[in-house]
């Protein structure tokens, strides 16, 4: 860097009424806004295959009664699609670090890609509720590989430091969820199978541009273990933001997977519903999550948007159609808030390197999102009743704002940390890009 570059002069400003530029730097937010589409190809080849990933978590919420009904099978049999996926995807959170570590992020990231197309390509295929179950679980496996490689991946990656490479994984996030269940309601309404045929081309296209943008990413000093994501939630920190987590991820998939038989609507109604559902999930993760953290801090946007979700849940479960298609949509805002914050949380709270710490918040959170689909059926069945799932889902996200209030003292230190942190690694990233 030239001297001139560095004068002092550049660093402080002359005149006290006029905005400190340092101040600028040291904004997450805005340096994370600035960054954000500044980014080499890898990255946009990484997000953008990302995008498909989340796309096939609620590709099949259009079609779930379509697929009852075409394999004449119970809610509670199609529910286990869900089930399965994330069960999978959980467990196989353990191995994702001792992969990448050994063979790389780049080719973990195409084995996980490869999984994904098989397996979508061949749940098209299925000719019973078994099959179907059975081809989700692989495609779990491939999506735990891709999904938590990517962050990684990106985070590495991105410019504009740490605060835009988690503004941009959100954005595949949020574009992901809105784009699935529309795409699963346009192809579904011709067949059911098609979903998962054109989810396999969309993952064989993202492998193509993985293979050609990305190159092999630099192998960690140290090999992951299995057991390195379970000795990392012994950090206090961790394990709070992940136990929390895991209650939300409760709430998050009573909604996804159990209000499309309750809203009984047909695949296009009810992909436009999960498509405005996501667009607030994307809207709320990237532009208004930051936001609210920046003025409120981290704990209390959590806290508070983990009540309004239990809130606007069990309004969910006791209102008429309209009043749970408008409260189904709603809370695609609070569930975006939400993502952002336990993102940013679970890879800064400790000390543990973000693979890991990423792999061990996800094989916690992700058992969550495999019990709801297969309780929320059975609680109705149980009850008879269908606003009894819903009340649960409310009870879950209180307990994770529960588990937020009572830690709040130990995770207030490490989000006053975490804040520190990112405004460092950003400022220094913005100056070395002038």
């Amino acid at each position: 860097m030239a001297p001139e570059d560095t004068a002092p002069e550049d660093l402080t400003p002359a005149d006290p009424t006029q905005e400190d530029p340092a101040k600028r730097h040291t904004d997450p937010f805005d340096a994370g806004a600035r960054g954000l589409l500044r980014q080499p190809g890898a990255v946009w080849a990484t997000a953008g295959a990302s995008v498909v990933a989340f796309m096939g978590i609620g590709l099949v919420d259009p079609i779930l009664p379509s697929i009852a009904q075409g394999l004449r099978a119970t809610p509670g049999q199609v529910s286990l699609l869900f089930t399965s996926y994330f069960l999978i995807t959980a467990v196989a959170m353990l191995l994702t670090g001792f992969v990448s570590s050994r063979i790389g992020g780049r080719r973990t990231l195409l084995l996980g890609l490869a999984f994904v197309v098989v397996f979508a390509g061949l749940a098209g295929t299925s000719h019973s509720v078994a099959q179907l179950v059975g081809f989700r679980a692989g495609w779990g496996l491939g999506n735990a590989l891709f999904v938590s490689t990517a962050l990684a991946v990106i985070v590495g990656a991105a410019a504009g430091g740490s605060a835009a490479a988690i503004l941009l994984y959100e954005s595949a996030l949020g574009l992901g969820m809105a784009c699935g269940p529309l795409l699963g309601a346009l192809l579904g309404n011709l067949s059911w199978r098609y979903p998962f045929f054109g989810t396999a081309t969309l993952m064989a296209i993202g492998f193509l541009c993985i293979t050609v943008f990305l190159r092999e990413q630099p192998k960690p000093a140290r090999r992951t273990s299995l057991l390195d994501p379970l000795r990392a939630l012994g950090h206090g920190g961790l394990a709070s933001v992940a136990v929390s987590a895991f209650f939300y991820n409760y709430t998050f998939f009573t909604v996804l997977a159990f209000t499309p038989f309750v809203l009984n609507m047909t695949p296009y109604r009810s992909g436009a519903v999960f498509f405005a559902w996501g667009a607030l999930l994307a809207v709320f993760s990237v532009l208004v999550a930051p936001r609210l953290q920046e003025r409120l801090g981290s704990l209390k946007v959590l806290g508070g948007s983990l009540v309004l979700l239990g809130a606007d849940v069990a309004v969910l479960g006791f209102g008429g159609h309209t009043t749970a298609v408008v409260c189904t949509i709603l809370s695609g805002a609070l569930i975006g808030v939400n993502n952002t914050v336990y993102t940013e949380l679970a890879l800064g709270v400790s000390d543990a390197p973000r693979p890991v710490a990423s792999a061990g918040y996800n094989f916690v959170r992700w058992f969550a999102a495999a019990a709801a689909p297969y309780f929320a059926p059975k609680i109705e069945e149980w009850t008879g009743s269908v606003r009894v799932p819903f009340v649960v889902a409310a009870v879950t996200a209180v307990a994770g704002a529960l588990v937020v209030f009572v830690r709040r003292e130990a995770l207030d230190d490490e989000a006053e940390k975490l804040v520190t942190r990112h405004a460092a690694q950003d400022s220094v990233s913005v100056f070395a890009e002038r």
